[in-house]
């Protein structure tokens, strides 16, 4: 867990609740920068097909949302933020609506495959993106442009690394049609072998 992530989320009824349940808390010195990803949690961003994003409503209430695109389509800008491209869709505008009066956000990256979660807290905002051509240009490549209504950045305060612990590896149709193609050629070779005897 980076000194960062603990700050914002290790809160007193937080280090309470670890007293009580656990006989200790995980108090640890307070670390006030915010958090720079590495070269791990890039190469991981860039990987993700998906991700889940809460923020939370004037009214207090959380809401999360799942975001999807190519792999890579949550894009790592050069300043260490995060951007998306925020495609015309149901019309709702509650990410959008909600980070218009608390831009914290939490970004929830999953790899089922591989038993891995990266939690990443940060501060959106979401731009038209009519005024920002180049940016749309760098986070949504090809046809997916004109789709694009608004792109929404992520300026990234903390983030942090979970534990495998109870996660169910899922694979997509591309995983197991990879493992399984090589099965499908090697029983053809051998039932044209058959069929040749």
């Amino acid at each position: 867990m980076s000194l960062r992530f603990f700050d914002l989320t290790f809160t007193p009824e937080v280090l309470a609740a670890q007293q009580q349940h656990y006989g200790r808390a995980q108090v640890l010195p307070p670390h006030g920068q915010d958090d720079v990803l590495g070269p791990s949690e890039i190469e991981f961003i860039q990987r993700r097909d998906s991700f889940y994003i809460a923020s939370v409503s004037s009214t207090g209430w959380p809401y999360v949302q799942h975001r999807g695109g190519p792999p890579g389509f949550l894009r790592v800008l050069p300043a260490g933020e995060l951007a998306f491209a925020d495609f015309h869709g149901n019309r709702q505008m509650l990410t959008t609506g909600n980070t218009a009066t608390n831009d914290r956000v939490c970004l929830f990256l999953m790899d089922y495959p591989r038993r891995e979660r990266l939690k990443i807290l940060g501060h959106a905002s979401v731009l038209d993106a009519r005024a920002h051509p180049d940016l749309v240009e760098a986070v949504a490549p090809g046809a997916l442009q004109k789709a694009t209504g608004r792109i929404v950045r992520i300026r990234v305060a903390a983030y942090d690394w979970n534990c495998p612990k109870y996660i169910t590896p899922r694979h997509t149709d591309t995983d197991v049609e990879s493992v399984v193609a090589p099965l499908r050629a090697r029983i053809a070779e051998l039932e044209a072998r058959l069929a040749a005897e």
